[in-house]
């Protein structure tokens, strides 16, 4: 694809990177296959050939209209047509440039910049979000169905572990699982101390910097980032083994932080290694497997359907890992039919475009029921929440099966 930069983003950071992905394009039209919008949506600018089309068109000086941003807001992000694509275009960067221009250039209606300002404020700050969650929980009867749907019930908490191990790991606590699931967190904690790994939280690490960047607040989004990268640094000097994610959107973003801040000269150097150093759970576990297989049973769990997160599959390339880690434990492992596709949840989506994410889900659960399972397990909050509100199967992090089926011994 031939490009030709408007001025006002010629020869800057995100005029250099724009370019060069718009010319990786060759409009072949694979990723339209694989695109939960335009599969819904059928219509050519909600999916992602579509939607480079409007990006290159904004960057070379065209008009960016509120059609434009529609269309770019109706993107979930999955990144799934990067799966796809043979010439390699990175959609997802590209993407963000046009959403922080567009969210420059044109004027929201007051309802939604209300909305947006709110979850943009609001999520990523615990002390804020944390005694919402408890208010929400305690008269979760009382609301109505589509808010009460982003309130799970109040988990029993398990404890935490208290011993010392030599091998240390540091872990995201994140900015709504504390609230809204903390028994993820203790399990991650309680698998990995089984197995002689003592997990430790910053407690100055907050929200990965995703909720604010994918909502084109791009500024805030950074500023999160630099201060988890201050939160980490004195235990990277330490020597921690690893930086542990258990929500794989948050290690999607956290694997991100070396190009995020490559212009940033205080701190280029530390978030390569602070990406580097970053693990999804289960780029870790399997290295313990032979540990894991000797000290679980499966009590009473036989069968569970897999629902991998697309943050998992496409924005890390991960794929095959958990499914692995849970047949060498003895569980039938099912993986749904178009397991490639969205479940709709895709951060603040299901909020911000409802009707467009509960078909999705409802697409999701029709396909994980049809596998008969007994418990449905995915590795990303947002996605177990939202499926949960659809469904009386249960819905839990696979990290937490594992930490059941430690306790049965």
């Amino acid at each position: 694809m031939q490009t030709n930069l408007a001025d006002f983003i010629r020869n800057t950071a995100d005029g250099d990177e724009a370019d060069a992905i718009l010319r990786k394009c060759v409009h072949c039209g694979f990723c339209t296959a694989t695109c939960p919008t335009y599969q819904l949506l059928g219509d050519e600018l909600d999916g992602p050939r579509g939607r480079i089309y409007l990006i290159k068109q904004m960057v070379e000086g065209a008009a960016v209209t509120k059609s434009t941003l529609t269309h770019l807001d109706r993107c979930l992000t999955c990144r799934s047509c990067e799966t796809t694509c043979p010439s390699g275009v990175q959609y997802g960067r590209l993407v963000e440039i046009g959403r922080k221009h567009a969210e420059e250039t044109v004027s929201r209606p007051l309802r939604q910049k209300i909305v947006r300002r709110l979850l943009a404020s609001v999520l990523p700050r615990r002390a804020l979000f944390s005694p919402a969650m408890r208010i929400g929980q305690q008269i979760r009867p009382l609301l109505p169905r589509r808010l009460r749907d982003k309130v799970p019930v109040r988990q029993r908490p398990l404890a935490w572990p208290t011993a010392q191990h030599a091998r240390k790991m540091l872990m995201l606590a994140g900015c709504v699982q504390p609230s809204m699931m903390p028994n993820i967190n203790v399990a991650t904690a309680r698998v990995l101390d089984a197995l002689g790994v003592q997990t430790v939280v910053a407690p100055e690490a907050g929200c990965c910097g995703a909720i604010r960047l994918h909502m084109g607040y791009v500024d805030e989004a950074l500023g999160d980032v630099r201060a988890n990268i201050d939160a980490w640094w004195p235990y990277v000097e330490q020597g921690v083994e690893a930086i542990v994610m258990n929500a794989s959107g948050c290690g999607a973003t956290v694997k991100e932080y070396a190009h995020l801040l490559r212009n940033d000269p205080a701190y280029a150097e530390k978030a390569q290694r602070i990406a580097a150093l970053t693990r999804d759970l289960s780029e870790i576990l399997p290295a313990f497997e032979e540990q894991l297989v000797a000290a679980t049973r499966r009590r009473g769990i036989h069968t569970v359907a897999w629902h991998p997160p697309c943050t998992l599959q496409h924005g890390q390339q991960l794929r095959g890992g958990v499914e692995k880690m849970l047949g060498a434990l003895g569980l039938d492992v099912r993986l749904p039919a178009d397991s490639h596709l969205c479940c709709g949840s895709a951060g603040t989506y299901s909020i911000t475009q409802p009707r467009l994410s509960y078909t999705l889900r409802n697409q999701k659960l029709d396909r994980l029921k049809a596998l008969e399972p007994q418990l449905i397990v995915s590795a990303n909050i947002g996605c177990i929440a939202h499926l949960q509100s659809g469904t009386t199967l249960p819905v839990t992090h696979w990290i937490e099966l594992v930490e059941h089926m430690l306790a049965a011994n």
